[in-house]
């Protein structure tokens, strides 16, 4: 795809939420762990017999009130405890799809985190499994496009990477690509140099959490020695203009997620962010929602919000969808066919 834009009509502001919940778009940075609502977490606990530390979906639900990432963390693994079995992984990926498809999502490209549950004694084929028969009924029954990521965390160490991987590689069929998550601080790209160099020879998508809460560095490092073709957050490259060049020349997308960042403090309020610097630098910037259980919406509330806050247009909206599909690791024909149905969405708003 070319960064050429289609010239997007004024649209009044009465109108613009219309308009950001109608257009097609693509998820790119959503964690199905981070779906997991605290109904969701009862019902699945008390149907595989697991006591939670809560006595209620209220309380759970109170409980989310974060200052960082890592605080954010521990709550975030231990509402993981509850999954189990691949119905409990299946189910997980369904309702987060059911809500995609009501946010006009029509390709997502999600992230699981395997070393959360094989270290508590649950199989890579359990989890991949259930989480792949969602992708292939979200299809065929909501018309949603869903891919799956494998993410290292990467708090825990290379080797042990590795050792997920090989347990990975015999479902690679199922997933597209690798990606690095978990607490950012103190863990440097360049920790996994190996299992991403390893990952890149045998063909996978690489992709890297960076500069969300780390340094410009880690950005440079993540693209330099990982060598991701696409970067997770990203929302601090802009403390170097030399970096903010070399993303803007190489079009290296970003996959920024407004509502994450001010519920882990990254920015003090939406009017702070820097989306619009972003996309102003000429940056592939686009919105995804993190993890949307945890950080107060799915991708039409960050849409919403983000864009109240900060001004945005409806250029900027045509913007960021198109981004999402140039983004994506879907083939050129469907990026075709999803940009012409978003610019279909706004020729209707003429």
């Amino acid at each position: 795809m070319t960064p050429a834009q289609f010239k997007v009509a004024p649209v009044a502001a009465d109108r613009l939420p219309e308009l950001l919940k109608s257009m097609p778009k693509a998820e790119l940075h959503m964690h199905i762990e981070g779906s997991l609502e605290p109904e969701l977490i009862f019902a699945l606990a008390q149907r595989n017999g697991i006591e939670i530390p809560y006595s209620s979906v209220e309380e759970l639900r109170g409980a989310y009130a974060f200052t960082n990432l890592q605080s954010f963390l521990g709550i975030y693994y231990a509402g993981a405890s509850v999954l189990i079995t691949e119905q409990d992984f299946y189910d997980m990926a369904m309702a987060y799809l059911r809500k995609a498809a009501a946010d006009n999502v029509v390709h997502t490209e999600m992230f699981f985190d395997p070393q959360t549950h094989t270290a508590r004694g649950v199989s890579m084929e359990t989890v991949v499994n259930g989480l792949h028969r969602a992708c292939v009924d979200a299809q065929a029954e909501l018309g949603v496009s869903a891919l799956l990521i494998l993410c290292f965390l990467r708090h825990l160490s290379e080797e042990e990477a590795f050792e997920t991987l090989e347990q990975a590689l015999p479902l690679r069929d199922k997933f597209i690509g690798i990606g690095l998550d978990s607490g950012e601080v103190g863990n440097p790209p360049e920790k996994f140099a190996r299992v991403f160099a390893r990952c890149r020879e045998l063909g996978f998508h690489l992709v890297a959490h960076a500069g969300e809460e780390g340094p410009p560095e880690y950005v440079w490092t993540a693209l330099d020695v990982l060598k991701v073709e696409r970067v997770d957050h990203g929302v601090r490259s802009s403390r170097d203009a030399l970096l903010m060049q070399r993303l803007a020349k190489d079009r290296i997308p970003l996959t920024v997620c407004p509502l994450s960042n001010l519920k882990l403090c990254v920015f003090p309020d939406l009017a702070s962010h820097n989306l619009r610097e972003l996309l102003d630098a000429g940056l592939v910037a686009t919105v995804n929602s993190d993890d949307p259980a945890y950080f107060g919406g799915y991708m039409n509330e960050n849409f919403m919000q983000t864009f109240a806050a900060t001004g945005l247009d409806a250029q900027h909206a045509y913007t960021l969808a198109r981004n999402s599909f140039e983004a994506s690791f879907i083939d050129a024909s469907a990026k075709v066919h999803y940009v012409d149905l978003l610019n279909e969405r706004f020729e209707r708003f003429r």
